[in-house]
């Protein structure tokens, strides 16, 4: 939790999500790393699953194409230590659904996570509702479960999160998948501004910002921007760790 306070400590914080075993897991771990070293404050691993239901097509692909480079919930924590490893300080947030996370074993999956060097968990398909037993894992661990909030919550499900939420808020710009839209959608700061006066922590935004300017326009909303399908997309190019390091650093620099 203490890496996660320290990293919004100058807003807005960057970010980025990575698909650990794209487009191999020792690539995957150069543009991580790459990524830090261009301004990145927060990490975010995805963990590839068959149904990632919360993705769009580029970040669906991504992590069918790692599966298919037999990337498993094992050797993902196995990343992290690798990336600790190598001096990486900064949080590292395991995104992922909860369904290989309730086969792995979620009090063993949480052990495992925090001995590797995990930060905490975004689970897209784990609500409030659902989550005691995720939580409390985590609580025990200091590791942060990170809620997720919509356009469409409702006022009782923005308090529910604002009275149990630690680290910060994962706020969804739009109704849909990941991916780059043209425009921040026109009612972002209406949205953040009403989860802002109930949720005393930082609220990072995601989904649907693909470039510089867009990232300078949610981080001058929110403590902290997320930016993952343009990652994907320079890490897809014939130099994927300088595609990444260029990139993180342009958005670094606008923000």
């Amino acid at each position: 939790m203490k890496r996660i306070v320290n990293a919004f400590k100058t807003p807005p914080a960057l970010m980025p999500y990575f698909t650990l075993g794209y487009p191999d897991f020792e690539t995957s771990l150069a543009c991580i790393q790459a990524a830090v070293e261009a301004g990145a404050d927060l990490i975010e691993l995805g963990m590839p699953f068959s149904d990632p239901l919360a993705d769009g097509p580029v970040i669906q692909r991504s992590t069918q194409i790692a599966l298919e480079n037999g990337m498993t919930m094992a050797k993902c924590l196995e990343a992290v230590r690798q990336l600790r490893s190598a001096g990486i300080k900064n949080p590292l947030l395991l995104m992922g659904y909860y369904n290989p996370i309730f086969s792995y074993g979620v009090k063993r999956f949480v052990r495992d996570a925090a001995e590797a060097g995990a930060d905490g968990f975004i689970i897209p398909d784990l609500p409030p509702e659902e989550s005691a037993e995720m939580e409390g894992e985590c609580a025990a661990r200091d590791l942060a479960y990170i809620f997720m909030l919509a356009p469409t919550s409702t006022d009782e499900r923005i308090k529910k999160v604002a009275g149990r939420a630690k680290g910060f808020v994962y706020l969804v710009s739009v109704a849909g998948v990941t991916g780059e839209r043209t425009s921040v959608a026109s009612d972002l700061e209406n949205f953040v501004l009403k989860v802002k006066a109930v949720v005393g922590i930082p609220l990072a935004v995601g989904f649907g910002i693909g470039t510089p300017s867009q990232a300078k326009e949610v981080g001058s909303m929110a403590e902290g921007v997320i930016i993952g399908t343009v990652v994907i997309k320079a890490a897809s190019e014939s130099n994927p760790v300088e595609g990444v390091r260029r990139f993180i650093r342009e958005v670094k620099e606008a923000i």
